[in-house]
């Protein structure tokens, strides 16, 4: 990678701070970055957004110098090479048992006669913590802090770098509002200092309330290129996330039965992630769960699952009540097919037919006490075929390939004779046949009488797979989209401005979720 001098002012607002050229990664045969482009300005703070796998972390990585590109350049204003870059990542790289002072300082921290000088540390950090309105003692465990202050505290640590470039990775993702009008007030501070921003995002609404200007990746190439705020919108962002013009709609055809719906949610409180939420999902339907990350459509599918207690309102699961774990689920007739197959979906060490076997046999005791070996490897022979594996039951799970593994996860379910199916992500890393033959299998669940909930980071999937999709933003329902408006566009649309939804088609009130 290439480093230049773009030259020194003594003023740096509307500086170009930073400037990458035609960056170029590949991973094996997949280009990352495809000849992306993006200026940084001083005293700007410039919006970088796209969907999962856009190519951001790859130019974020380089950016901060932690990954070298194939090709392409990065050049440096004299204040930005002298004050440097600083990222503060999503996943926060703090220590919850240290104090605020020893996070602030993890490298090389003051010290006076070889003893840590928590003075001079103390004295370096109060101006930096009251800049960014965060009034506590350097002294205090930074694991009793909220979260918003945490985040605060990383900042924090990047400012007394001096940067002149800054990065900031989804830093509202698991924020409350209260919070972001808080951080919003903090890049006010930061931009009048000059410092120059990036500010990786998923929410276009922060987009349109805190950049300004904008870029957008798709694929590795930028689509939209700096563009200043106030000539864009949610619609056109939107758009160059996913291209052009919206397919046509899937059509559906699929009916659900008649009689008590077996998934009920009725004001559902979970705090800090669920707020009043109330669906239905009815035997014979496919209905999807989208929503940014922390949004909350994620919570809900754990709920139904046992895996998350509830604070408020009315849960029906199967003939039962709320489950109270994910074993208890399983006997009210849950199957959950997890988007971490090998963490939470396999025995990766066992054969395929003890993968296949073990929550029919092991957990709902199908078969008596002790079945015959021959006779679970029967029932597998018979669940593996009619989804097309490739491989024996007698083969150690790992030798299979991905596609064929999520196979096995679901050949396990099945053989519970789920009358729910919770679905993360299935498709998750599986080549164009497995997803196909993924949706071919949840089509026969449904046909089958099975009430089918799934959640996708694949907007495309949704739309392909689901009769509906309920829309989640921070916590809320706020909405379900279907039928002909049920594209990947309007499902966009629908995650980043929920609000929209709270209307029904032609205005007449909230929009309901029931099916």
């Amino acid at each position: 990678m290439r480093h230049e001098d773009t030259g020194n002012t003594e003023n740096t607002e509307n500086t170009d701070m930073l400037t990458a050229r035609a960056l170029v990664k590949s991973y094996g045969g997949v280009k990352a970055l495809d000849g992306a482009d993006i200026r940084l300005r001083g005293g700007e703070v410039h919006a970088l957004v796209g969907e999962n796998g856009a190519g951001k972390s790859t130019l974020v990585r380089i950016l901060s110098g932690t990954l070298a590109p194939d090709d392409g350049s990065v050049l440096l204003a004299d204040e930005a090479r002298a004050g440097g870059i600083a990222v503060v990542s999503q996943e926060l790289s703090l220590f919850p048992d240290l104090s605020v002072r020893e996070n602030l300082f993890p490298h090389r921290p003051p010290r006076r006669f070889g003893l840590l000088d928590r003075g001079a540390m103390d004295r370096a950090a109060r101006p930096v913590l009251a800049e960014l309105g965060l009034d506590v003692d350097p002294g205090t465990l930074l694991g009793e802090l909220p979260l918003a202050d945490q985040q605060l505290t990383e900042i924090a640590r990047a400012l007394l770098r001096r940067p002149r470039v800054l990065v900031l990775d989804e830093p509202t993702s698991a924020l409350s509002a209260a919070a972001v009008d808080r951080l919003e007030r903090v890049l006010r501070t930061l931009t009048g200092r000059g410092i120059a921003i990036l500010y990786v995002t998923h929410f276009l609404e922060e987009v349109m309330r805190f950049a300004q200007r904008v870029t957008v990746l798709r694929d590795g190439r930028v689509t939209l290129a700096g563009v200043r705020r106030e000539e864009t919108g949610v619609p056109d962002l939107v758009t160059a996330m996913l291209g052009g013009t919206p397919p046509l709609p899937v059509h559906r055809t699929r009916a659900p039965a008649e009689g008590p719906p077996p998934v009920v949610l009725a004001g559902v409180c979970v705090p800090g992630r669920l707020t009043d939420v109330t669906f239905t999902v009815r035997a014979g339907e496919v209905v999807g769960v989208a929503g940014l990350q922390g949004a909350g459509h994620l919570d809900a599918l754990a709920v139904v699952c046992g895996r998350t207690a509830v604070s408020a309102g009315r849960v029906h699961v199967g003939d039962r009540g709320l489950p109270r774990s994910l074993r208890q689920a399983v006997r009210a007739g849950v199957a959950f097919v997890p988007s971490d197959r090998k963490r939470y979906g396999l025995m990766t060490d066992r054969t395929v037919w003890e993968n296949v076997t073990a929550v029919s046999w092991l957990a709902l005791g199908r078969g008596g006490v002790m079945p015959s070996r021959s006779e679970l490897v029967r029932r597998t022979l018979d669940l593996t075929e009619r989804l097309r594996l490739r491989g024996g039951p007698h083969d150690v799970v790992t030798r299979l390939s991905g596609g064929n593994q999520q196979k096995v996860v679901f050949a396990k379910w099945l053989a519970t004779d789920p009358r729910i199916v919770v679905l993360d992500d299935p498709t998750r890393g599986v080549d164009v046949g497995v997803r196909a033959e993924m949706h071919r299998i949840v089509g026969e669940l449904a046909a089958g009488g099975a009430a089918v909930l799934v959640a996708s980071t694949d907007l495309a999937e949704l739309t392909e797979l689901c009769d509906r999709v309920l829309v989640f933003v921070r916590g809320r329902l706020t909405g379900e989209v279907s039928g002909g408006r049920l594209t990947e566009h309007e499902l966009a649309a629908a995650m980043q401005a929920g609000a929209d939804l709270r209307a029904g088609p032609r205005g007449e009130g909230p929009a309901t979720a029931g099916g």
